[in-house]
């Protein structure tokens, strides 16, 4: 496999005429293949971005991390930051509920030169968040979301860097605001806006809704939009442009435990039917150099380890690996561990087809949404809500 993956990736620029999208421009960013990798909370560290870009090309998000953490430059919220000399674009996504906060933790990365794109997380649908007004359930605050976005993107763009949006369709059904949202933030400079389309009632379940990101094309003309949402293969983010007319994907569950989905996607979109199709010794392969860069990127073994354990199930997906192997893969503490249990898997076995393919990880089910007590009362923030958000800036994933 590791012998495909830079054909595969190769074959976007040299594929003009086949190209099924123009490049993705992003203020003074160009990506050549408009594909987008979602930050993921303990997934897209820099061994798995490294992973990531080796097998095909795009805009590869580090994990989301908290304003505040970063004003007060904690530790583990600077490593998260932080990228590899070769990585470029270096992008970042930062979440928060003050406007003061969010616009001085911009200020810090755009001036200390430490990305050279800066996104916005509002598509958290965590309880913990969206019991306090953020993520998610926050753009329902319109006068709130729109100073959150301006304060950041008046920080980044003295320094030339671009500010998007990430965002879900909103609270519930009933309680919508993309497109009031996406129209806010084209108004006050942001450089792109992405929809996950589904509300936070939805969380990760049922069928996103596509439909609303072809609406939120037809009203935000002015920058790119992009859509987010089931794209499980190359196959998937090609049906998704097509329906809805999206400038670019991105692409967050789908890839876990493939990273070479994204030398399918470089494929697709320059025209091309290639796709990496791996047996399991060379999933073995990439497993091992997973864990190798995780030891590269934490610095100690163990908790490098620790932390490859929630790939496991998403790296064999689909092949004949009994359960005692699944379990003990699980458990990892060491490289030598590792090795020895991959070395006792039947490696010889070719790609098992659609067993690999299709959703990664847990849907689970719509959950009603938690919200501060008279959230939905009005659209305007009072100044109890104003003196209380401040809480909901959690280290906390989502979107």
């Amino acid at each position: 496999m590791t012998e495909n993956l830079p054909d595969a990736a190769a074959a976007a620029p040299a594929a003009q005429a086949g190209q099924v999208l123009p490049p993705l421009r992003i203020g003074p960013l160009t990506i050549d293949t408009p594909v987008v990798l979602a930050p993921m909370a303990g997934v897209t560290n820099a061994a798995f971005r490294r992973l990531c870009r080796e097998s095909g090309a795009g805009l590869y998000v580090a994990e989301m991390v908290t304003s505040r953490a970063l004003v007060e430059r904690g530790e583990e919220s600077m490593r998260i930051i932080s990228h590899e000399p070769d990585e470029k674009p270096r992008s970042v996504q930062v979440y928060g509920v003050d406007p003061g906060t969010v616009g001085a933790a911009v200020r810090m990365i755009a001036s200390e030169d430490r990305a050279d794109h800066i996104d916005l997380n509002f598509g958290c649908p965590v309880p913990k968040v969206t019991r306090r007004g953020g993520g998610a359930v926050l753009p329902w605050k319109r006068d709130l979301f729109r100073s959150i976005v301006s304060a950041a993107v008046d920080a980044a763009s003295p320094h030339g860097v671009p500010v998007t949006v990430k965002m879900r369709k909103g609270i519930d059904d009933e309680h919508l605001t993309y497109l009031e949202a996406g129209l806010v933030a084209q108004e006050v400079g942001a450089a792109a806006v992405a929809l996950h389309a589904r509300t936070a009632a939805d969380y990760y379940s049922g069928t996103a809704d596509w439909e609303s990101i072809a609406r939120l094309k037809e009203a935000v003309t002015d920058i790119p939009v992009l859509g987010n949402g089931d794209i499980w293969s190359a196959e998937d983010a090609l049906a998704m442009v097509q329906q809805t007319g999206c400038d670019g994907v991105v692409v967050g569950r789908g890839c876990q435990g493939r990273p070479w989905l994204f030398a399918d996607l470089a494929a697709a979109f320059a025209g091309s039917d290639v796709r990496v199709r791996p047996g399991l010794g060379e999933v073995a392969a990439v497993v091992r150099r997973h864990g190798e860069l995780m030891i590269e990127h934490f610095g100690e073994e163990q908790k490098a380890l620790r932390e490859m354990r929630k790939h496991m199930a998403w790296y064999f997906k689909g092949y004949v690996v009994g359960g005692e192997q699944r379990a003990a893969l699980g458990l990892v503490s060491t490289l030598a561990e590792l090795d020895d249990r991959l070395a006792a898997l039947d490696l010889d076995q070719p790609y098992p087809g659609e067993a690999a393919e299709g959703q990664r990880g847990r849907a689970g089910s719509p959950k009603r949404p938690i919200l501060p007590e008279g959230w939905l009362d009005s659209r305007d923030l009072s100044e109890d809500f104003r003196r209380a958000l401040h809480e909901a800036e959690l280290s906390i994933s989502g979107g």
